[in-house]
């Protein structure tokens, strides 16, 4: 959707991955929207090199996050969550439901759209 203002899908599927999941790792973001991995290292490196994300190691793997220092985070991050709600409702739902650990087996799983 914002390709044409990004320049690149590939930077709008970071964007929208850390945006919703808050941090992510390239071949994590990769696997999500089914891409390929070198155009997802190289749009997460530019959009770090230019502030607006910064990157720590956990363990060997690189880990993005939005840089908070960055002077409009507020501003993008709100674009792309008006972005958000215009997905596909079950990429919308991948997104929003940020599993990376197992959940107990009774508890319910409960998914609901931020407007309603």
């Amino acid at each position: 959707m914002l390709e044409g203002v990004l320049g690149n899908i590939n930077k709008e599927r970071v964007l929208v991955y850390l945006i919703a999941r808050g941090d992510g790792y390239p071949r994590e973001i990769a696997a999500f929207f089914n891409a390929p991995l070198t155009p997802i290292q190289k749009q997460a490196e530019n959009l770090e090199s230019a502030g607006v994300l910064y990157s720590r190691f956990v363990g060997r793997s690189r880990v993005y996050a939005l840089n908070p220092r960055c002077v409009y985070i507020n501003e993008l991050t709100a674009l792309i969550n008006r972005i958000l709600e215009f997905y596909p409702e079950d990429i919308y739902d991948a997104l929003m439901n940020n599993r990376r650990r197992p959940r107990k087996p009774e508890k319910p799983l409960k998914l609901t759209r931020a407007n309603g």
